[in-house]
């Protein structure tokens, strides 16, 4: 931002774009789909279970002003941001398969794609049962997965996009974890996938990359949350889904960051 509070971006990085976030109706998501709107994207966002975060969100969206530095195309002052709900992976949510297929079959053409959605669950090695396994892999590995292979000849065939995916705390490098391996496994993972789809279509104005955030407070924090996140944060601060936003927003308007795993945490430490 500058010292106005105003974001700033490279002129023209985003005009005419069209960005889907998954997990844009609340949290840093929604940080992320806020900070496209204002570099003039039009965004499409999806949430999970609340009809009235997702309908207040978007009416927020749609209020927002068009950041200065963007240049407007005809029309795109009139543009209106959409979104939808999806569930995802839960008993009585889409499989990862049918959810990705549904949702890129409703929001269409996309040149930004945003992943800041993924369950989350806390349970040590020893306690964790094949179908927390299934879920946690399915949901925050194997979703992402397919998103990737169903967007990304579109966009080496337009000649650019752009894909970030959202790691977990600490997950930017193979370490061992206590009490969150399932999620952390599948969230290390996502290094690879994106690697691997930097490798595909780099040489076609594509780039993919993992933003692993630290201890971020959100709408979705509870008490005892940012009361850890205090004790452990490098200063004892809390991060906002805003700082992380700005970070997400820096490596999407990036034409070099390619195939990278970025831990955005402060230097934390556990």
């Amino acid at each position: 931002m500058d010292k106005n509070g105003e974001h700033l971006c490279r002129e023209g990085v985003f005009a005419g774009k069209r960005a889907l976030v998954i997990g844009g109706s609340g949290g840093i998501g929604k940080a992320v789909a806020m900070g496209l709107v204002l570099r003039g994207v039009s965004v499409i966002i999806t949430g999970g279970n609340s009809e009235e975060r997702l309908e207040k969100t978007l009416a927020e969206l749609n209020t927002m002003p068009i950041q200065k530095l963007t240049p407007i195309t005809p029309g795109q002052e009139k543009r209106k941001h959409s979104g939808f709900l999806c569930k995802i992976g839960s008993p009585e949510g889409f499989s990862p398969e049918k959810a990705a297929s549904f949702i890129l079959d409703k929001a269409g053409m996309t040149d930004i794609l945003v992943i800041s959605w993924g369950p989350f669950k806390k349970i040590a090695l020893q306690d964790s049962k094949p179908e927390d396994w299934r879920s946690l892999v399915e949901n925050n590995l194997i979703f992402p997965g397919i998103m990737i292979s169903l967007v990304i000849n579109d966009m080496k065939n337009r000649g650019w996009g752009r894909i970030l995916l959202f790691g977990g705390t600490k997950t930017a490098d193979i370490r061992g974890f206590s009490d969150t391996v399932a999620y952390s496994t599948a969230k290390t993972a996502l290094g690879t996938l994106a690697k691997s789809a930097a490798k595909s279509a780099g040489n076609a104005g594509v780039s993919c990359n993992v933003l692993c955030p630290g201890l971020t407070a959100t709408e979705y924090s509870s008490p005892e949350d940012l009361a850890y996140y205090r004790t452990n944060n490098p200063g004892g601060k809390t991060m906002t889904a805003e700082e992380m936003a700005d970070c997400a927003l820096g490596i999407l308007e990036s034409s070099v960051i390619n195939g990278a795993i970025i831990p955005a945490d402060g230097g934390l430490w556990v």
